[in-house]
């Protein structure tokens, strides 16, 4: 086809206008880019996303974060931070995030209180915490630390001592010592009272927890404990024998508890390679600490635990926990040869823990009785949901509903362990270096092979 004039400027103005538009067209992907953004994570740990747990904190807080991070003009360093960080601004816009360099700065950093070589000062609220990475930045402390900033109730948590209870601040197995440490990370005070010496419960504090005397309270003490509930105080009452109740029977008449004698049995616990005494619970009643709640948690020798509510007492009763729904409550001796007696045993589901509410003043009253003390102790609270369970107990006592959530879980798969010696660490070795080295090495000569073949042919 022979070209004029005119058809190489049909041609020419053609061209320019595909020009024209393709530049249009990566104008706009451009500005659709920057306006909004999309992305998926496909790692199975999920490590550059936040986990459920932190997602809802984020969400409950109103206003903007503020995070400094003191350290050196290292890009690698600086670089990790903001990814870090980037996965937090993802959910809540308003995170703002700043560098120092401590060395071209000092003065501003010793007016913050920097010590560390590197070193976050998160601010929310006019309130502000520091947070510093023993070898990397964790999801888990990053979102304890927002949990202690956001939380409006600084009152102690109280617990009654002095009975053989389960202590909040003690080391031994049967202790819920390290549930107490758990609290503190959360912004949670702790106090111990002593109730034969002072006047009465102080009215200050978030809740008075009780965990299972061994001994009897003294008169004097059962009664600046009804005393104190009289007066509105909230109160977490874990209960291991139903039985003897060492004194405090005027408490559980008080809140209008009931305890069946007799001890849960699970005889599904031993899928799970557990004893038939520890009852297992994925059935939850509908209540604020429960919702949503979807962890396996595990309760040995739990006791049921039931509550009426009544126009005299004014309380409001929700059943929490119902566990074993295969299993029974067995009123006999529980050992390996144990069975069910339907004359004398109660079939499951067993319930084995309330939440008592009442209007008091221009506050609520908040209790929660819970027949079982040994899922919040040393020994169990790392087992299932144990410890999320036992964090939104408190959290909805506190009045902290808002930080009622299921907890941040570690995430998996995030660092690779290579073994240091032996055929395992050659073959690891080898792994490693055929799939970083060889492997890219070989694909690139294969394909400029096949190019010169077909370039000769």
């Amino acid at each position: 086809m022979k070209t004029n004039r005119k058809l190489r400027f049909q041609l020419f103005v053609q061209n320019s206008f595909f020009v024209v538009l393709f530049l249009v067209l990566v104008f706009l992907l451009g500005f659709l880019s920057y306006q909004y953004h999309a992305s998926r994570d496909v790692t199975q740990g999920g490590r550059n996303t936040l986990t459920e747990g932190s997602a809802n904190v984020l969400k409950q807080m109103q206003g903007p974060i503020n995070i400094t991070a003191y350290v050196v003009k290292d890009n690698d360093t600086r670089k990790y931070i903001n990814k870090f960080v980037e996965r937090y601004q993802r959910v809540k816009p308003d995170i703002s995030l700043s560098f120092v360099s401590p060395t071209e700065e000092p003065k501003a950093t010793q007016e913050a209180g920097v010590k560390a070589e590197i070193e976050l000062v998160v601010e929310y609220n006019k309130r502000s915490e520091h947070i510093i990475p023993p070898q990397a930045f964790i999801e888990q402390d990053m979102t304890n630390l927002l949990v202690r900033l956001s939380r409006t109730n600084q009152n102690a948590i109280m617990f009654l001592d002095g009975h053989g209870e389960r202590s909040l601040i003690g080391i031994k197995n049967h202790d819920i010592g390290d549930f107490g440490k758990h609290l503190e990370n959360k912004g949670f005070k702790l106090a111990n009272p002593d109730l034969l010496i002072a006047q009465a419960v102080p009215n200050n504090g978030a809740m008075l927890v009780i965990a299972s005397p061994q001994v009897d309270v003294a008169e004097v003490e059962v009664k600046k404990i009804r005393d104190y509930l009289d007066a509105g105080g909230n109160l977490l009452w874990l209960i291991d024998d139903e039985t003897n109740l060492h004194g405090l029977q005027p408490i559980a008449e008080y809140l209008g508890i009931q305890l069946t004698p007799g001890m849960v049995v699970d005889l599904s616990a031993k899928r799970y390679g557990a004893d038939a005494k520890v009852a297992f619970a994925n059935q939850y009643g509908e209540h604020a600490i429960t919702k949503n709640f979807m962890l396996r948690t595990l309760f040995p020798e739990a006791r049921m635990v039931h509550a009426e509510g009544s126009y005299d007492n004014g309380w409001k009763v929700s059943n929490l926990v119902e566990v074993a729904p295969n299993g029974w409550l067995e009123t006999g001796k529980v050992d390996d040869n144990v069975s069910f007696d339907n004359k004398k045993d109660l079939p499951g589901p067993i319930n084995i823990a309330v939440a008592l509410d009442r209007k008091y003043g221009d506050k609520g009253q908040r209790v929660v009785v819970v027949g079982n003390g040994n899922f919040l102790s040393n020994t169990f609270l790392n087992n299932g949901g144990n410890l999320d369970l036992g964090v939104n107990i408190v959290n909805w006592l506190a009045g902290d509903d808002k930080l009622i959530t299921i907890q941040p879980k570690p995430l998996k798969d995030v660092n690779i362990q290579i073994p240091g010696q032996g055929w395992a660490s050659l073959l690891a070795q080898f792994v490693f270096l055929g799939f970083s080295r060889v492997l890219p090495v070989a694909l690139i000569v294969i394909g400029m092979v096949i190019w010169w073949r077909r370039r000769k042919a």
